[in-house]
């Protein structure tokens, strides 16, 4: 039996325990981290009577308005329980434990999360896990995050047995969504997609050929950089933005993997192979 939980609630943590909705408690050992998707896998020294596991079912059928459930102990008050609905899928969040790295393939839920809620299950109306909640968005009202359950059945067995996981996709760019106003200010017709504002030097993107950004242009009230290429599919599935490249992915890609990436330059549409790297290790 194992406890998984989010990676920040245990980072550099000392003398850690779980403690069950009985009471009782023991000490844990953190067997398995992964930075990039915020997940930790923990052992616990109690007991086979005391687990009570829930099944984990797969994300993949999840749809926005699904309803939702979330278990956990905001502010200290434990066994809450929350609900809400599936209010987006496939965002991209940034976490201090991932470092300069999104964490991707994110479901957005309405379900009530607060400080203490983090590694808490997310579960369906089944009462089946489809995700760990994870973050919120600082004093927003309904916002929060949870890692999807296709996330930790990828990666779980990695993480028992050689305590990390490393087949996340690594392509090497930053970008910005486009807009109708950015469209605009490049004078071409696609107001979608994801414009590239900068190539990582001897990443997947550099050796594909790929294009960034090399002029800075006022958009509105904001800085653009212009120039890149932009990134309309991969492997012929339409990329509406960051989060929906990003999300694409982690969830179907593996380092190695060659993708066709689908780019509008000077107003061409072209085809680009790019062989994914591995991201590397998290600090």
């Amino acid at each position: 039996m194992v406890v998984i939980t989010n990676k920040h609630v245990v980072n550099e943590a000392q003398n850690i325990t779980v403690t069950f909705s009985n009471g009782d408690g023991y000490p844990a050992t953190v067997i398995g981290s992964d930075a990039y998707s915020d997940l930790a896998v923990l052992s616990v020294d109690a007991p086979l009577e005391e687990f009570q596991p829930l099944s984990i079912t797969s994300s993949s059928t999840l749809q926005v308005g699904d309803p939702v459930v979330a278990i956990g102990s905001p502010f200290g008050l434990g066994g809450t329980m929350t609900t809400g609905i599936v209010s987006q899928l496939g965002r991209t969040i940034q976490d201090s434990v991932a470092g300069n790295f999104p964490i991707a393939n994110i479901i957005q839920t309405s379900a009530a999360i607060n400080p203490g809620n983090s590694g808490g299950p997310l579960l369906n109306y089944k009462g089946e896990v489809i995700g760990i909640t994870t973050a919120i968005i600082q004093n927003s009202n309904g916002l929060g995050f949870a890692i999807p359950s296709n996330t930790i059945l990828r990666e779980l067995k990695s993480l028992i047995t050689t305590g990390s996981y490393d087949q996340h996709p690594w392509i090497g760019i930053s970008g910005t969504d486009m807009t109708y106003a950015i469209a605009q200010s490049l004078g071409v017709n696609v107001t979608y997609g994801w414009l590239i504002t900068q190539i990582t030097d001897g990443g997947a993107a550099a050796q594909a050929g790929l294009l960034g950004g090399n002029e800075q242009v006022q958009v509105n009230d904001a800085w653009v950089m212009i120039g890149g290429d932009i990134i309309v599919a991969v492997d012929g599935i339409r990329i509406i933005n960051g989060d929906t490249f990003m999300s694409y992915l982690e969830e179907h890609t593996m380092p190695h993997q060659t993708i066709s990436v689908t780019i509008v330059r000077n107003h061409q549409i072209l085809d680009i192979p790019v062989v994914l790297k591995q991201r590397p290790s998290a600090s």
